[in-house]
């Protein structure tokens, strides 16, 4: 069962997620709140998979509160609720450690596959407006490549690159003759070695390091 709490001021945006989350026999809502202080509160209590957390709230703004929970010994994924597509707000969580954005008017189906997508941690949410988000809020200088990405092999630097322009296990698989648990494995361990959470935080790197 994937666990999530949902944090947005708005009581009837919070009412038809609900809604559509608990329609699903493998997603249960475990618990809301209606600012970004009480939705630290309700996840450290309700210890949910994901967290699902507006960006613009009272009291506390979800950019500091996803700052808070990532924080804490073995998090939530985190993301991040917003109206619009390119969000420097959403940017920025992105690069506190959330999981990636998903826009408020999305059809249900889509938030549905987000939800499972990132509680299997797989994929980056929306990649494609990740990717443009991104490109085109990134002004400053790259800063040189870590030795940590020199010491991928040749063969993680071909799938990192891949990632790194949004495209899915399946895709990468398919465009280099490999099998999904292969590239799936590929991709754990550049994570591992580069120190990052998830694919976005992939995405975060390369464009801050000029490798996209």
């Amino acid at each position: 069962m994937i666990r999530v709490v949902l944090v947005d001021d708005q009581a009837l945006f919070r009412a038809g997620i609900r809604m559509v989350l608990d329609s699903q026999s493998d997603i249960e809502v475990v618990g809301e709140a209606g600012d970004g202080r009480e939705g630290v509160a309700v996840a450290r209590v309700m210890r949910p998979d994901i967290v699902l957390m507006d960006i613009r709230m009272p009291v506390l703004d979800g950019i500091a509160a996803t700052a808070e929970l990532l924080g804490d010994d073995d998090p939530p994924r985190v993301v991040m609720l917003t109206t619009f597509d390119l969000d420097e707000a959403a940017a920025r969580a992105i690069r506190e450690g959330a999981s990636g954005f998903l826009l408020k008017d999305a059809e249900p189906e889509f938030l549905l596959a987000a939800v499972r997508t990132v509680h299997a941690g797989s994929a980056v949410i929306a990649a494609s407006a990740t990717r443009e988000l991104f490109a085109s809020m990134t002004d400053a200088a790259p800063r040189p490549a870590p030795a940590a990405f020199a010491a991928l092999t040749e063969r993680e630097r071909e799938i990192f690159a891949l990632a790194a322009r949004g495209l899915s296990n399946a895709e990468i698989a398919t465009g280099e003759f490999l099998s999904e648990a292969t590239v799936k494995t590929h991709v754990s361990r550049i994570l591992t070695k580069l120190g990052l959470r998830d694919r976005v935080q992939l995405v975060v790197f390369a464009y801050e390091h000029g490798l996209a």
